[in-house]
């Protein structure tokens, strides 16, 4: 069984800029997600997939192997996940002569996941070979079923999912889980069997919402801060 670690983070990025090498209390940070991933003893290997020479380097130096770098096709920001993890995977499977069983991505913008979440989620997947993949989540402050609605064609507003009977109470509600990129784990045949993961069989393994937060804007960046620095005290 041979379990391949990847941080997969490009150059360019918009919400904000230089995100994946910008200083998070005094560390860049890509840093957080490899040292986590190193710590993860389910891990067999830990590479960063990126087409910027300045991510490359600074994964280096905090441990994590760079053994290629993206090609451009694979690095524009509207570029799917699934065929960059097919690439990393073939590209390493090349390199090193070995085949890779379960291919675990780790977003660089959950950088309070730990080491124990990600093994948990490889864990997981490992229990059940039915699955072909583990994603991590958290439980969420709305519900589909309860107070989130959506817009129809025609204007009016309506409850996003329905059951039999109207839900009165949130306890009442199906369980339903916000997903964070902490630890995406792919079973090999799953990424050549499926265009994306929302079409292959998924299990979610649920993560702390503390540790899940996901940094896309400023203010996600400053409560990861917040949350760092409480951490701290």
């Amino acid at each position: 069984m041979f379990i391949l670690g990847t941080i997969c983070c490009r150059g360019g990025s918009k919400g904000v800029p230089g995100k994946n090498i910008k200083p998070l209390l005094g560390k860049p940070l890509i840093a957080y997600t490899v040292q986590s991933a190193l710590e993860a003893s389910l891990l067999n290997d830990v590479i960063v997939s990126t087409d910027d020479n300045e991510i490359a380097n600074i994964a280096k130096a905090y441990g994590a192997k760079v053994p290629f770098m993206r090609p451009d096709d694979l690095a524009s920001d509207t570029a799917s996940k699934w065929p960059v993890f097919i690439h990393a995977l073939e590209a390493y499977e090349k390199m090193y002569n070995v085949t890779v069983d379960y291919l675990v991505d780790m977003d660089v913008t959950v950088p309070l996941k730990s080491a124990m979440d990600i093994n948990g989620a490889i864990q997981k997947a490992l229990d059940d070979e039915t699955v072909d993949v583990v994603i991590t989540g958290y439980e969420p402050e709305r519900n589909p079923y309860f107070n989130m609605m959506e817009i129809k064609a025609d204007g009016f507003a309506e409850i996003v999912k329905k059951g039999e009977k109207p839900i009165v109470r949130r306890q009442d509600a199906p369980e339903v889980y916000s997903l964070t990129p902490a630890a995406y784990v792919v079973k090999r045949s799953a990424l050549y069997a499926f265009e994306h993961w929302s079409k292959a069989k998924c299990k979610i393994y649920p993560i702390p919402r503390e540790r899940a937060v996901d940094i896309d804007t400023e203010i996600d960046f400053r409560i990861v801060e917040f949350l760092m620095q409480q951490q701290t005290v």
